[in-house]
Parts: C-alpha cells; sequence; structure tokens
C-alpha cells in the first residue's frame, strides 16, 4: 500500500490571518495569547485538511511565525549575542531578530534557494554554543497528538542549518560547528520519541548544490550520530537533482529518502537501482512550487511498476514544501473557468496526491472519475488557442544581436548623462515606492468594486502623487519617484496590463514575515496592448523640475515572480516579456521621462542551484535585460534594481547587463555585499542601500555617512549614489520622512568631505 504526505503547507492561513494578526500584534492591539491562538487556528485547520485528504501523516513544525529558519535559531538557542536575549528566545524577542530593535539591526535576509521567500540567515562564530529550546516544536507535536492526528516532525537538517548561515568573524568554517550543534539534535531526537513520534522529515535542501568534499564527507557522520535515536529518519531534499551527493544520500543510516521528482526526476532510475532494499522512497511527483495541475496518468504510468515492487515503502508527496504555492482554488469564481480548470493550489494538490494513492491502492477504477477530469483540463490546456499568439512568436524570432546593446559603451553615455541632469556627487534618490496608506489602500479597493469612477480614482491617484512630490522636494532628494500609489504590487501591477497573464483572487504566498505576494498566472504568449506607466510617471514630472524616474519591473523579475507556464522554455517566456518591457521604456522616453529603472531584484534567485547550468542562464536573463533596455539615447539614463541576494560569484554577469546605475540592499549586511564590487571593479554606477527599509527603526545621519565611507573605500565616490534598501510601501510616512531626511544629510556630509 503507497503511503502519502507532503512535506509541508501554507502558514500564512487561507485568508492571510497570520499575517493580520501579527501586524496587529506588532502595533500593539492584541496581546501575545490572541496571536498565538491565530496560530493554532491555521496549524489545526492546516492538519485537518491533511487528514481530510486522506495523508497518513500530518506535518508538523512547518508553521513559523515569521520564518522556519528563524524558528530553528531559535530551537537550537543560538540567537545573535549582539541582543542580548540568552539562550531561551521568547515571541518578543523573536521579532526582534526579525525586525530589529533600537539597539540592533535585524537578522540578515536572503533567498530561499531559488525561491521568492526569504529566510533569515543565522550569524554563527567560533565560540557559538547551541542549547535545546524545549517550546514550540514539542508543543505543536503535542497539539497534534492531542488532536488524533500521526504527527510528522519536519526539521531543517543540521548541514543545510549551518550551510545556510553565515561566518560572523573571520578565519573559522562554520563546519567546525557540527560537533556541537549535532548532540542538540540528537536531544531533539530523543524528545520526539519519548513522545511518541515514529517518522522525522530532516531537510537537507543543500544536497541539490555543489557541495565541498569536506562537507559531502559529514553527512555521514552526523547521520551516524543522528541514527542512534532511534527514530525513523525521512532525509528529504529537493529544488532539484543531487548529481553527486545522490549515492551520499542514499547510503545514509536512514529509514527513508526524499526525491524531487519534478525538478530531480531525470534521477528516479538511479536512485531505484541504488535504493537499499529496507529503504522507504518518497518520490515528490506533485509540484509543490507552480500551480498547474499534474497529469495524474502520466505520474501513475511512470510509477506503477515501482510500486509493485516497493508497496508500502513509495510514498506518494509533494516535490517539496506547499509554502510556495496558494492555499486553496475553492474562493477563485472570478477565474476565467477554462485557466481554473488547468489550476492548482495547496488544497488542490492535497486531493491530486489523495487520488494517486487511491488509484495506486485499489486500482485506477477507484477513482475514475477524478483521473477523466485531470486528463481532459490536460488535453484542454494543450489545445486551447488562447496560449499562442502569432504576431508574439514572430516578433521573438526576429530579434537580432542589434536589439541586446545600447548605442555607445558606458563612458560615452555617462559623459552625456552628467551633461543632461547636473547632478551633484552622490545623489539621492529612492528605490521607487512610498507608504502605501490607509487612504491609497481604500481608493484602489473602492475603485475595484465599482464604488467610485476611473476619473475619482485618477484624481485620488494624483493627489497622493502630488503629495510624494512634494515631500521628496521637501526633503531635498535630487531624484525623484512618483511614488507607486497606483500599484498593488511590482509584478501584478504590470501583469494585468499585459497578455498573457491572468489573476487570483486570493491567491497570496508568503514571501517573508508578513509580507505576501499574489503571483500572476503566465498561462500565454506575453504582449503589451497598451502603455502602463506612462500617463502617472508624465504626470510626476510636470510637478517639478526635478528629475522623475520612470519605475518599471524587469522581464526577469516577472518571470521570477510569477507562476510560469511549463509549456516552453522559461528563457522564451523572458523574451517575450522583455519586448513588452522594451515597449514602455521607449514610450517613457518619448514623453519626457531621461531616467528610466527596470527593477531585477529576482535576477540572482532566477540562478539554477547547480554552477554547470549558470552561463546558459545568465546568457539569457542579461539579454533580456538588456533588450528590455536598449532602444533608448545615451543621455537616458537605465537604471535597475537588487535586493537580498548574494551578488559577488555573478559579478560578470550583472555587469553584462550594462545598466548605467545599479542599488542594492547592502545596510543588513554592514556594507559587506558591496565589497565584490569593488574587487571586481564594477565599471557602472552603484546604489548600496544605507538603510534597512524592512525595519521600523530610523537609521541616524551619521550611521548611514559611516555606511557610505565604507562603501568610498571600495567603489569610486564619483560613482556612488544614496539610496535605501529598497522601496517604502510598507513603511509609515512619518519613519519614511525621519530616515530619509537623514539619508540626505549623510549624502551631504560625505560632498563636504569628499
Amino acid at each position: 500500500m503507497a503511503l502519502a504526505h507532503v512535506l509541508g503547507v501554507p502558514r500564512i492561513g487561507p485568508n492571510r490571518e497570520l499575517k493580520f494578526a501579527q501586524e496587529a500584534f506588532w502595533r500593539g492591539e492584541v496581546d501575545e495569547a490572541a496571536l498565538k491562538a491565530v496560530a493554532s487556528g491555521i496549524r489545526q485547520a492546516n492538519w485537518r485538511r491533511q487528514h481530510a485528504a486522506g495523508l497518513d501523516f500530518v506535518t508538523v513544525g512547518d508553521f513559523a511565525f515569521y520564518d522556519q529558519m528563524l524558528n530553528h535559531v531559535a530551537l537550537l538557542g543560538c540567537a545573535p549575542a549582539r541582543f542580548g536575549f540568552g539562550e531561551t528566545v521568547g515571541l518578543p524577542e523573536y521579532f526582534q531578530l526579525a525586525r530589529g530593535n533600537d539597539a540592533c539591526h535585524a537578522m540578515e535576509m536572503t533567498k530561499w534557494f531559488d525561491t521568492n521567500y526569504h529566510y533569515l540567515v543565522p550569524e554563527l562564530k567560533p565560540d557559538t554554543h547551541f542549547s535545546l529550546d524545549d517550546g514550540w516544536l514539542f508543543d505543536e507535536v503535542a497539539e497534534a497528538q492531542t488532536a488524533g492526528f500521526e504527527a510528522k516532525p519536519v526539521l531543517i537538517g543540521p548541514l543545510s542549518f549551518l550551510w545556510l548561515s553565515k561566518e560572523k568573524a573571520a578565519g573559522f568554517n562554520r563546519l567546525d560547528l557540527l560537533d556541537r550543534l549535532l548532540p542538540v539534535y540528537a536531544q531533539i531526537l530523543a524528545r520526539l520519541k519519548a513522545i511518541g513520534v515514529e517518522w522525522v522529515q530532516i531537510d537537507e535542501p543543500i544536497l541539490a548544490l555543489d557541495l565541498p568534499a569536506d562537507w559531502r564527507t559529514a553527512f555521514e557522520r552526523a547521520y551516524h550520530h543522528l541514527n542512534a535515536a532511534g527514530l525513523k529518519l525521512l532525509l528529504a531534499s529537493y529544488f532539484g537533482p543531487l548529481r553527486e551527493n545522490l549515492l551520499v544520500a542514499l547510503k545514509l543510516p536512514v529509514a527513508g529518502i526524499h526525491i524531487d521528482c519534478v525538478r530531480g526526476g531525470d534521477e528516479l532510475a538511479q536512485v531505484i537501482d541504488w535504493l537499499p532494499a529496507t529503504k522507504v522512497l518518497s518520490a515528490g511527483v506533485i509540484d509543490g512550487r507552480n500551480i498547474w495541475r499534474t497529469d495524474l496518468a502520466a505520474v501513475f504510468e511512470r510509477f506503477e511498476g515501482l510500486h509493485l515492487r516497493l508497496a508500502d515503502r513509495l510514498w506518494l508527496a509533494s516535490s517539496c514544501s506547499l509554502l510556495h504555492v496558494p492555499a486553496s482554488l475553492s474562493g477563485e469564481t472570478r477565474l476565467d473557468p477554462e485557466l481554473r480548470s488547468w489550476l492548482a493550489f495547496a488544497d488542490e494538490k492535497l486531493a491530486a496526491l489523495a487520488t494517486l494513492k487511491t488509484a495506486f491502492n485499489s486500482g485506477r477504477q477507484a477513482v475514475a472519475a477524478e483521473l477523466a477530469d485531470n486528463a481532459r483540463a490536460m488535453a484542454a490546456r494543450r489545445a486551447s488557442p488562447r496560449v499562442h499568439d502569432a504576431a508574439v512568436g514572430a516578433r521573438v524570432a526576429a530579434l537580432t544581436s542589434v536589439h541586446d546593446v545600447r548605442n555607445s559603451p558606458f563612458p560615452v553615455r555617462q559623459a552625456a548623462q552628467r551633461a543632461h541632469f547636473q547632478l551633484p556627487d552622490f545623489p539621492t534618490t529612492t528605490i521607487g515606492s512610498f507608504p502605501q496608506t490607509a487612504e491609497i489602500r481604500s481608493a484602489r479597493a473602492r475603485f475595484k468594486k465599482g464604488e467610485i469612477s476611473e476619473a475619482d480614482y485618477a484624481a485620488a491617484m494624483q493627489r497622493e502623487i502630488r503629495y510624494a512630490v512634494a515631500k521628496q522636494e521637501a526633503l531635498g532628494l535630487d531624484v525623484l519617484v512618483h511614488g507607486e500609489a497606483e500599484r498593488n504590487d511590482m509584478v501584478e501591477y504590470f501583469g494585468e496590463q499585459l497578455a498573457g497573464f491572468a489573476f487570483s483572487h486570493n491567491g497570496w504566498v508568503q514571501s517573508y514575515g508578513s509580507r505576501c505576494v499574489k503571483p500572476p498566472i503566465i498561462y500565454g504568449d506575453v504582449a503589451r496592448p497598451q502603455p502602463m506607466t506612462v500617463a502617472w510617471t508624465r504626470y510626476a514630472q510636470s510637478l517639478t523640475h526635478k528629475p522623475v524616474k520612470g519605475m518599471l519591473t524587469g522581464p526577469v523579475t516577472m518571470l521570477q515572480w510569477s507562476f510560469v507556464r511549463d509549456d516552453q522554455p522559461r528563457a522564451a517566456t523572458a523574451l517575450q516579456i522583455s519586448l513588452a518591457i522594451r515597449d514602455e521604456v521607449a514610450d517613457l522616453e518619448a514623453a519626457g521621462i531621461g531616467i528610466i529603472q527596470i527593477d531585477e531584484p529576482a535576477y540572482r534567485e532566477g540562478l539554477p542551484l547547480r554552477k554547470a547550468d549558470w552561463p546558459a542562464y545568465l546568457d539569457w536573463a542579461s539579454r533580456a535585460f538588456r533588450i528590455s533596455a536598449s532602444g533608448v539615447s545615451d543621455a537616458t539614463q537605465i537604471h535597475t534594481h537588487m535586493c537580498y541576494s548574494e551578488f559577488n560569484d555573478i559579478l560578470p554577469a550583472i555587469a553584462a547587463m550594462d545598466a548605467d546605475v545599479i542599488t542594492i540592499e547592502t545596510s543588513r549586511s554592514d556594507m559587506e555585499l558591496l565589497r565584490g564590487f569593488g574587487v571586481f571593479d564594477y565599471p557602472n554606477e552603484i546604489g548600496p542601500g544605507v538603510y534597512d527599509i524592512h525595519s521600523p527603526r530610523v537609521p541616524s545621519s551619521g550611521e548611514m555617512a559611516r555606511l557610505l565611507e565604507k562603501a568610498a573605500q571600495v567603489i569610486p565616490p564619483h560613482h556612488l549614489w544614496v539610496n535605501p534598501d529598497c522601496g517604502l510601501k510598507t513603511r509609515g510616512w512619518a519613519e519614511t520622512e525621519a530616515a530619509l531626511a537623514n539619508m540626505v544629510e549623510a549624502a551631504q556630509t560625505l560632498r563636504q568631505r569628499y
């Protein structure tokens, strides 16, 4: 009998209940008990859905008030010493680690592998010690058991925890902490065994990466230690094939292994050949990262023979945690019915697993209706005329090398731009967005509901633009933005105006903490029917003599932050988007907008996990950006923005994008991320972020000036811009004004010094 389970589920609640409770707690409107009650309700509902779908376990430990890596920092008693919390971290302290406090900046945040989820980066030093916190994990297991569920706790494995951490002192290797960490993991497993747990899922996603030899050999030592606890361990890897790490994983003393059969399915034959006769194989056959229905007949045919061989040693699973997809299609009544029939969110993926489990265990006739419905949807999508646009295909086919280069090299463009704009040294700007106030959100919601006219909505947005421009002029910023009041999301806003995109009503996924995004769905060929931003930007420019940036989202980020069609290569879709953005850039320039920012915060996020796969991606990704940006004159200045990523290993590709100015997040790393740009001798201009916009803390002008001084040691001062880390839409106006005033003062200080 095949079993079924998932590696994790969405934790924000079907209607973002966790987000609203978190933010109310941060504002002091509800107490800790109320927040914990909401969290418990979400967990209980998640377990009930898994149980009702016929899954053999409910996954416990996948819930987090902010982030799963931060959960483990608390569980393992290794909060950064600079916070002074000691070994025990309560909920208020937990949130201070994530958001900072008056004395300490927040922990660094970066992307979780190649997803748009952000995790908090543990900080490790040679004297870091670990100690077990006996709180949240064991409480949640007891909660599930009390409710009558078979609990399968999930842990981030010790090697992945160390790998994903950062060394905060020179001269030591964080792998040296493994022997100090393993006894705490052993304590966790012993506690779980004592309370009746049979299986524990241990996630080691770094097995899908290129690992140094010492990290690979450390797995055997680590898991011999953990196996001594006497629990059944399911070693889970995902997001890609294991390649040279496959045999390492299969030889470990664990009771089972999970393989991502969506992204690493080509290794299945090797897995079957090498799988020890006593081990469980958890096959990740349902895509945990995209929202297209799985071809169930194809899965059945692929695994039918394996099921006959393995019987109850075959587990059917999601490829990875369902954290990366929305909760349910049940409320999506506004979606086009045909398109909706092609989709599966988390609840529908649970149902698909249940159908597969029944088909394997009781025969296909037992779920004939479900399989027939699935087959109809697969066939309809393949045959639908709405997916392909011949004009788009012809335009992509006509692209040549002339479409992806600027007219002149950067030094020539730089001279033209400086003569045109006459900006001071250390010019100040922001990344694009300003606070999305309650008034803005209310006007947008009322417009969508038809309660106010388009003219009334436009007037309301123009008021907000006037306000933002006036505030920036009063603060003394050099290059302004219109504030993006009219935009719900930097990808959704554009996708709503492009052919080939569709949108859910409630398809929210967590990006970090309480920040949720609603990714567009790219189902067909992409084209731009009409200008998208020109009217708003032209209006803002009419209010000031200072330059106002046109603000666009780049093709790679549009791709990465959407649910992308899986019936053609991602590179082909990226080129389609780049042509749409190119048209918008040309229209902005024609409207008199001389500075245009094409944001690519997801550029590194799209990088394949294996270095051998990097060149192909970087080639088409940088080309897509250049196509979007290269149809303008030398005097038009092209900016781009990237955030929360490690850039040092792809700096040649970033330089190949040939943006005139790049802005990046650097404040949480204390300008550490900038050092690589200096060593590389990055040729164009750069704006390292001088304060963290994800924290409510307002840094002083002296603190920002210190960061700029550090930047000026590695980047030529005349190439430096001054800006926040990222957009300001999630902040309030009071803290925004205070921080920007300090930022302008810091820039003035640097002008005097240099």
